[in-house]
């Protein structure tokens, strides 16, 4: 199969494009600037590189012919909701054009669903329409409506290897300059996934993209810690004892504040259609392996 990943530069998308290709996949990976020291490490990973901008559609329009599947791993902060709708457009033109029918993997998140009451939320639960983030369930359900095959993950929060954008990477920094923050409340719970565990969900729905037509997953494993426990584990791991501070959900930005309530779902959907199951139990078993890894990723002075 040969498989399209927008998104294959981001902290997410070098690992499902790496698991992809290792799957035996021809993987076309999205990248802006040619010259990035990410490229060479997909290429060493065996991904193909292919240039464009997931602002301009007409400089990736063009890798789209001889596809057959798309995987979608970014958010356009610039224009979220404009952006996945022309990508949805996009599909739709060049399957008219050839006949070719393309699945397309959406990748949203469990921070869509908001403020929902819900003490474990699952594919069936109703996000709340006042979320930030609110309106990544209103393009899951118009990428529904549009008839491209499909599959929707909803991963949980991210950690292992680089850490690039996980909330375990900012707080390694944080720790490492001296000043740990937390953000909003202090009881929040999150659900979360090693990202390589991720990718193996994205591996095992392209192997049998027909099977999982129409289907959401909710992609993340079992452990129950509050969010300020697992900042703790992160801030030892470090080798630092300050105190962290605490500050309000506003402060942090928009995703701070799209996360300010319990996140935890439940993945047995995902268990029983695609016997996916995570290999790694939780972050905090092995807080200082995963602080190696973000601090051997870190650019050297």
């Amino acid at each position: 199969m040969e498989i399209l990943v927008i998104g294959a530069t981001g902290y997410a998308g070098r690992r499902v494009s790496a698991a992809l290709a290792r799957a035996g996949h021809t993987v076309l990976g999205l990248v802006r600037d040619p010259d990035a020291p990410v490229v060479q490490a997909l290429q060493a990973d065996e991904v193909d590189t292919v240039h464009g901008n997931f602002t301009r559609p007409e400089t990736w329009r063009p890798h789209l012919d001889g596809t057959d599947a798309v995987v979608h791993l970014l958010m356009d902060m610039s224009d979220p909701v404009g952006a996945d709708r022309r990508l949805f457009s996009e599909i739709t033109a060049v399957q008219e054009r050839d006949g070719q029918r393309r699945h397309l993997v959406y990748t949203t998140g469990i921070s869509s669903y908001g403020r929902t009451g819900v003490a474990l939320m699952d594919e069936n639960t109703p996000g709340n329409a006042e979320s930030p983030i609110g309106f990544r369930f209103e393009l899951e359900r118009e990428l529904a409506a549009s008839g491209i095959d499909h599959t929707v993950v909803r991963p949980g929060f991210l950690y292992g290897g680089p850490a690039t954008t996980s909330m375990t990477g900012q707080w390694f920094a944080e720790a490492e300059a001296g000043k740990p923050v937390f953000y909003g409340d202090v009881t929040k719970r999150w659900s979360w996934v090693h990202v390589d565990d991720l990718a193996d969900a994205y591996v095992r729905i392209l192997g049998n993209p027909t099977a999982v037509a129409g289907e959401t997953f909710v992609i993340a494993d079992d452990q129950r810690l509050t969010a300020l426990d697992m900042q703790r584990a992160a801030v030892r791991a470090t080798g630092r004892t300050q105190d962290i501070g605490l500050e309000s959900a506003e402060a942090g930005g928009m995703m701070q504040l799209a996360a300010d309530q319990d996140e935890l779902v439940d993945s047995r959907k995902a268990h029983r259609l695609l016997g996916w199951r995570p290999r790694h139990t939780s972050f905090t078993d092995a807080p200082d392996r995963h602080y190696r890894a973000w601090k051997a990723s870190q650019p050297r002075t």
